[in-house]
């Protein structure tokens, strides 16, 4: 056979084993872990668990180059069986949050991808969808985080998904010279627009592994909640979903965006630091050398005038949001109380003392509104204000707002269960009183057998078969209660019950409503 013939045998033979890949992903569809997407082709995996899970699919171009500091653009389509068994690289980051734990392929400015966990085994069986996007203060995270994996929840008959978007400077940076160069007229928010084009390639591909694109519920947990929230207020988000988790943070109340002007200032300023004057040259910088330039610059979601016409706060108060049931809450302790005492003693004379300092003129109506007369009394007011400061607020403000203009179920839950001691480690140098700021991802999404820093018991196994029952049977029809769980009511304006999760859940009375109301007139 002469060199010519051989190269067209090989070529021939190629082209037979790929048409016959691609039959197969037809013909057995996710009975072998594969199937089609829009894009072509993948092949996942069979867990032991029989869930099939499909790693580092592509839901966008890789923003890279010319792209960098543009909406993502879709992804390209590939020939052959695209191997989907390893997690992409995650979002360009620096080690910030101890906690996080990757299996992502390191970090990249081509982070682009999701993951697709599937109890499906064939590709009509049209189950529920979530869509989890990962917190970090948008500067953090990945969807391949062990918390966050979706196994647990496909054992219960769910199609789970975790998804990448780009971060920091990378994911929302403004500047006046890309708001002239877009079409849409905008800059920034990058980030939002990638969780934006995750939902789009939800909507035509999850039918492919057995999912229901009529039925998607999406989720998030700190920046992930602020970024569900935002998605929930966005007009360009509209008929992407049908129900709304959020755990802890909201883009409303003391965590509103930016207006466009003032976020074009900051970048405006930034690039003259790094000695720029063009987006050419930042575009040209390589990725590392820019992360490593501004790890202190913070980089705020602007309301843009595109993915954000408003401010969340507008949209909602005027009921322009999406209209989908919501279950929505926070943790007991999202911060501890050397939030408000710092190193000092939690004596009442210190606790007085430290909010004088910090409210002035208005520090009676604090003393008022979190009292305390006794050293355990500061600790918890302490908490609660440092608590309601941080995060809890403006989830308060979103879940009310909802209520008040959404005309859909919202459901409000207190997570109250601490993690156990770890399993070797330091106490605290200060007590928690409670359960801390994400606590509660683990139990949500049953994955607590993945973290092994602490010493799991039966009673955090109890406390996450609770949450996670009350997850999925929300993300299942749009109401939280079912079989084994005590019956949870929705939100009403007035006088409202809200969830206690914890060893002994329960349902009480809402007792703090004067408390936010209060800082609603700040």
């Amino acid at each position: 056979m002469n060199t010519c013939n051989m190269k067209n045998h090989f070529y021939l033979l190629a082209l037979t084993i790929v048409l016959n890949g691609e039959a197969h992903a037809q013909e057995g569809g996710l009975k072998a872990a594969m199937t089609t997407t829009t894009n072509g082709a993948v092949q996942g995996t069979v867990e032991v668990s029989g869930i099939r899970s499909f790693k580092g699919i592509p839901y966008a171009t890789p923003p890279v180059g010319p792209l960098r500091f543009k909406a993502p653009q879709p992804a390209l389509d590939w020939t052959g069986v695209r191997q989907t068994k390893a997690f992409g690289p995650r979002a360009m980051q620096l080690p910030i949050y101890s906690d996080m734990k990757f299996r992502s392929d390191g970090v990249s400015e081509d982070c682009l991808y999701l993951n697709v966990w599937t109890p499906a085994t064939t590709m009509g069986a049209k189950l529920p969808v979530l869509v989890y996007f990962y917190g970090g203060g948008f500067v953090s995270g990945d969807g391949s985080e062990y918390r966050y994996d979706g196994e647990s929840m496909a054992k219960r008959g769910i199609v789970a998904v975790t998804v990448n978007y780009r971060l920091g400077i990378f994911g929302f940076m403004a500047h006046p010279e890309l708001t002239k160069e877009s079409e849409h007229h905008f800059s920034g928010n990058y980030g939002l627009l990638d969780q934006h084009m995750a939902l789009e390639w939800v909507q035509q591909n999850i039918a492919a592994f057995g999912g229901d694109p009529g039925k998607v519920t999406i989720a998030g947990e700190s920046a992930g909640s602020i970024s569900v929230s935002a998605q929930m207020a966005s007009p360009l988000s509209k008929g992407l979903f049908t129900g709304v988790i959020g755990e802890s943070g909201a883009l409303v109340g003391n965590h509103q965006p930016v207006a466009l002007a003032t976020a074009e200032q900051t970048g405006t300023a930034i690039a003259a630091d790094l000695g720029y004057k063009s987006i050419a040259d930042l575009r040209a910088m390589p990725a590392a050398d820019l992360m490593e330039a501004v790890k202190r610059a913070h980089f705020p979601i602007v309301i843009d005038g595109y993915f954000l016409p408003e401010s969340p706060e507008d949209i909602f108060s005027k009921g322009e949001q999406m209209k989908v049931p919501l279950l929505a809450g926070w943790n007991s302790a999202e911060s501890n109380y050397g939030a408000i005492l710092g190193h000092d003693a939690p004596t009442v004379d210190n606790y007085e003392a430290s909010v004088r300092k910090m409210y002035g003129d208005k520090a009676d109506d604090v003393l008022l509104q979190y009292k305390a007369t006794t050293t355990a009394e500061v600790q918890q007011a302490a908490t609660d204000l440092a608590t309601d400061r941080f995060i809890a607020f403006c989830t308060w403000k979103w879940i009310d707002m909802a209520t008040a203009t959404g005309g859909m179920p919202v459901f409000r839950y207190l997570y109250g269960h601490p993690r156990p001691p770890a399993v070797d480690g330091p106490a605290p140098v200060q007590p928690v009183i409670g359960a801390a700021h994400s606590w509660e991802i683990e139990y949500a999404l049953g994955n607590l057998h993945t973290n092994t820093v602490y010493a799991w018991t039966a009673d955090d196994d109890k406390v996450s078969a609770t949450m996670q029952s009350y997850f999925s049977n929300f993300i299942k029809t749009g109401n939280p209660n079912g079989k084994g769980v005590p019956e949870w009511s929705p939100m009403k304006q007035g006088i409202s019950e809200i969830m206690v999760i914890d060893v002994h859940t329960h349902a009480e009375a809402e007792k703090h409503q004067q408390r936010y109301r209060w800082m609603e007139e700040e």
